[in-house]
């Protein structure tokens, strides 16, 4: 397991107890500024529980080595005014790449959290290859080569992928899996900079705690629902990972009295009925058994029928896209009605792909939660569509190695 906060050097030499312990004071300071954003001497000083002067010494040392910026001087009720620090914006940089099905999305964070640069929608087809993977290297190569940021001021990289990822010991295994090397240290060694890969559930559950709709609620599910279907969790306001990093497999839930089997190679999944996949092939029966959309001239040129050419349609009010999309929420209904019977969360978020198709999915799919859900659990729990579509997953795997390499999760 990597330790992210030794990349930020001071507090590393156990030997020398006072630079040590100097050290880790300045990470606490680090950390602290990441959640309250700016302080004076005065604070951090009854924040870490050490003196005016060990504070003062410790803020200049930080703010000498470019860490720090002095916001200058806060009005006070009276006597001296007291200069007001925060993070330097420019000290460091945090890079998050979004490995998607059919595209690679990415942001650049700078070290006070905002997002700096962003690149979306390069075309790309997922395949467990090495092809592909060379090709995920060469297109981060690309956007590190087109931003006006030197590389080694990129000091951490966030990857979100789909499927199961083991993210604290770096293994992806559903893409990516050739050998028995993290890919984390493949990533590491292929790109020279310091890598941490997550689920894309999580990551977005972790978006909209920082930047989405989340606000005082510590127990939230994030349903991605997008070709799969995936939860992120939070309970007591921490990430949810289970033993192994695999929690939240929610597509895998054999709901289904069905011979369809899943991609996993089981039958019945939730996935095989409820899903963006499952929505494809119904569209695309329903289209050969006669019925029309405002899709049927790209079907008959003989060209693919996908999710979000579905989603576009529904936008547009087209029927049978609205419909199936109905039958497809009536559906996740009941596994949602699952997940909080099992949970009673303060709030469930609907993030993902179809989650863009706002209303259409929302009013049948809470229908459905009302019929299978128990009235006295869920009757106190939210719903809200997520605030950051489909960027909440890039965003929340850059603010992740963000918080880790800061110490702050």
């Amino acid at each position: 397991m990597v330790d992210f906060s030794s990349v930020l050097k001071f507090g590393s030499d156990k030997n020398s107890g006072s630079e040590y312990k100097n050290g880790l004071l300045k990470k606490s300071i680090l950390a602290y500024l990441v959640t309250v954003e700016e302080a004076t001497i005065a604070d951090l000083s009854k924040e870490l529980n050490i003196s005016i002067p060990t504070a003062t010494k410790l803020v200049s040392e930080l703010k000498d080595d470019g860490y720090l910026t002095d916001h200058g001087k806060i009005e006070t009720a009276g006597g001296r005014r007291p200069n007001v620090f925060g993070l330097a914006s420019d000290a460091f940089y945090f890079l998050g790449v979004d490995v998607r099905r059919r595209r690679i999305e990415f942001v650049l964070v700078d070290f006070k959290g905002s997002i700096i640069n962003k690149k979306e929608d390069t075309l790309f087809v997922l395949e467990n290859t090495p092809e592909a993977f060379e090709h995920v290297c060469e297109e981060i190569e690309k956007f590190i080569a087109e931003i006006d940021v030197p590389q080694e001021k990129i000091i951490g990289m966030g990857m979100s992928l789909t499927g199961r990822v083991d993210s604290n010991n770096g293994y992806s295994y559903t893409y990516f899996n050739f050998n028995e090397t993290p890919l984390t240290d493949i990533l590491q060694e292929r790109l020279n900079i310091l890598t941490y890969i997550e689920n894309d559930s999580r990551a977005m559950m972790y978006a909209e705690k920082i930047f989405g709709v989340v606000k005082d609620e510590k127990n939230v599910l994030f349903l991605n629902l997008g070709r799969g279907v995936g939860v992120g969790m939070m309970f007591d306001d921490k990430l949810y990972y289970g033993k192994t990093g695999f929690a939240g497999e929610f597509g895998h839930i054999p709901l289904f009295d069905n011979e369809i089997i899943c991609h996993c190679g089981k039958k019945g999944c939730l996935e095989t009925e409820a899903s963006g996949i499952a929505l494809e092939k119904m569209f695309v029966t329903r289209m050969n058994a006669g019925e029309t959309s405002v899709l049927s001239e790209k079907k008959k040129s003989g060209k693919d029928i996908l999710l979000y050419d579905i989603i576009e349609a529904a936008n547009n009010d087209d029927v049978l896209s609205i419909s199936l999309i109905s039958e497809i929420a009536e559906k996740l209904g009941r596994g949602v009605g699952v997940l909080i019977n099992l949970f009673n969360p303060e709030l469930v978020i609907i993030g993902g792909s179809l989650s863009l198709v706002g209303d259409y999915l929302m009013l049948p799919l809470k229908t459905a939660i009302n019929k299978y859900s128990l009235s006295l659990v869920s009757k106190d729990t939210k719903f809200k569509i997520s605030r950051l579509g489909d960027n909440a997953s890039v965003i929340g795997v850059a603010m992740l190695i963000r918080a880790k390499i800061l110490n702050v999760i």
